[in-house]
């Protein structure tokens, strides 16, 4: 049974790779974590910023994904230009692919405090899916492993004010065939394409609302969309609700521990999918440090 579950989770992700709506990780806080679908969000705070996300998906299916980012980024040459790296780990299954991504941004200040960055990004990905050790007894799982070393590029373009965002962008696009030595046998990732906007609203001196909203669409396949809306509380507390089409609705706690620190946790409610009869949701955790270098400096507040 533990092999049978490895092989099928593998081979929707493989063997399927053309029909599938998103082949690339998927972020429930992705308006934290703009480095991750867009090179061009490289340098939008103003000091140097660490991310790192953790992602469990679909809790109680074995194999199910995994993923792991971490980036940093930061404003250079009197914030004209940012600079940004992207590492990430993503496992579905026995199939394991990393990758390692350098962005480079440049800006364009308004009078209207907005700022519209344009980015690109380079990179590689590496996948490994050793299927022959699902069963080494069977030839039938033999000469069929991929492991396969792949460069690519990005494009990303991003507007943003203290109370608004918007941003489009391609994070990989080179599409990858993957060659195994089994007749028939070849899979591609598709080039993925992402928008998204986001406007906070002060509701009162001590509750604003943030809400956004982030398209997805991939060539052969249904586009997808994520809705969010997030209160802020007494600058400390986010608390939100999200719906991603055709999958789940997903539950947001943010806290500002300091100026300079945040956590934030999501867990994802499969209840629109047929995953909903089998998995225990998915579970989402990420922390954010600021750094200032300058003691006198007071942090201005970042909500997104």
């Amino acid at each position: 049974m533990k092999y049978l579950q490895i092989l099928l989770i593998a081979f929707l992700l493989i063997a399927q790779l053309e029909v599938r709506a998103q082949q690339q990780a998927m972020y429930t806080q992705y308006m934290f974590n703009g480095l991750a679908i867009n090179p061009a969000y490289a340098g939008s705070h103003e000091t140097l910023s660490l991310t790192a996300l953790l992602r469990e998906q679909w809790v109680n299916i074995e194999g199910a994904p995994s993923t792991q980012t971490l980036s940093l980024h930061a404003p250079v040459k009197r914030k004209k230009i940012g600079l940004g790296m992207l590492i990430m780990k993503d496992r579905i299954g026995i199939i394991n692919q990393t990758g390692a991504y350098g962005s480079y941004a440049y800006k364009v200040n308004f009078e209207n405090r907005g700022t519209l960055s344009m980015g690109i990004s380079a990179g590689f990905s590496y996948y490994d899916a050793p299927f022959s050790q699902v069963n080494p007894n069977d030839p039938s799982f033999a000469n069929i492993d991929v492991r396969e070393f792949h460069p690519n590029v990005g494009v990303g373009l991003y507007y943003y004010t203290p109370t608004f965002y918007a941003g489009i962008s391609t994070p990989q696009i080179l599409e990858t065939t993957f060659n195994r030595s089994s007749k028939d046998s070849d899979s591609e990732f598709r080039r993925h394409y992402f928008a998204t906007a986001g406007k906070l609203f002060a509701l009162s001196p001590n509750v604003k609302l943030l809400s956004s909203v982030l398209f997805k669409a991939v060539d052969g396949a249904p586009a997808e969309f994520d809705i969010n809306a997030s209160v802020l509380l007494q600058e400390v507390l986010w608390l939100g609700l999200s719906y991603r089409s055709f999958d789940s609705f997903d539950g947001i706690i943010r806290i500002q521990v300091t100026p300079a620190f945040q956590i934030g946790y999501s867990y994802d409610f499969i209840t629109t999918s047929e995953l909903s009869r089998v998995n225990g949701g998915s579970h989402e955790i990420m922390l954010n440090y600021r750094f200032s270098f300058n003691k006198k400096r007071i942090l201005t507040p970042r909500y997104f």
